[in-house]
């Protein structure tokens, strides 16, 4: 019976520290944010874009992040009003894609 509650202790102190040795830094997380905010910018249609709110993170079973943009549309007949489009980062592909989101969020 001891040597079962040590195996377990054992199993579960090496799991700690290795989530612990799995994390990322703060300074890598901002460097991911970057990236995927300027990805989005880059990908998005609105002029004078920005990000609204924080990335929303999926984990890896599903590997996107999401990202909420805001911008005014460029084209003549939309006569400069603003618009919402959703940013969704393929973590894998290191690829944007984004669809008009004006629905998403009330103005």
């Amino acid at each position: 019976m001891r040597k079962r509650m040590f195996a377990k202790g054992f199993v579960v102190a090496a799991m700690a520290f290795s989530g612990a040795a799995l994390a990322s830094s703060p300074d890598a997380w901002k460097d991911y944010n970057q990236r995927l905010t300027r990805a989005c910018v880059a990908a998005s249609g609105l002029k004078d874009v920005k990000p609204v709110g924080g990335p929303i993170q999926y984990d890896d079973r599903v590997p996107v992040t999401a990202l909420v943009l805001a911008g005014r549309y460029p084209q003549k007949h939309m006569n400069n009003r603003p618009g919402r489009e959703l940013c969704v980062w393929d973590r894998k592909a290191n690829k944007a894609y984004v669809s008009e989101a004006d629905q998403l969020l009330p103005r």
